[in-house]
């Protein structure tokens, strides 16, 4: 446990930081599985919005964001195909 008074107050706040970036993290996922599953430029472009909050956050990184965004793209590129 902490001692110094600026230690509790460090708990805390990362307490409440792991929170949102929780959220942030599952709200993300969520997009990312619903665009796998049923790929459509509404849903690419949710989840482009989701990956690039993660990003801003600092929950993912950027280019971990891009690489997500790419795929995704090239997935609906190859439904359109078929």
């Amino acid at each position: 446990m902490p001692v110094t008074q600026s230690a509790k107050k460090k708990m805390r706040r990362d307490k409440r930081r792991n929170l949102i970036n929780q959220k942030i993290r599952q709200q993300m996922k969520a997009a990312v599985k619903i665009m796998r599953k049923k790929p459509t430029k509404k849903t690419l472009q949710k989840a482009s919005q989701a990956l690039d909050r993660a990003a801003k956050k600092g929950v993912i990184h950027k280019g971990k964001s891009s690489r997500l965004k790419s795929r995704l793209a090239k997935l609906l590129q190859k439904r359109k195909k078929k």
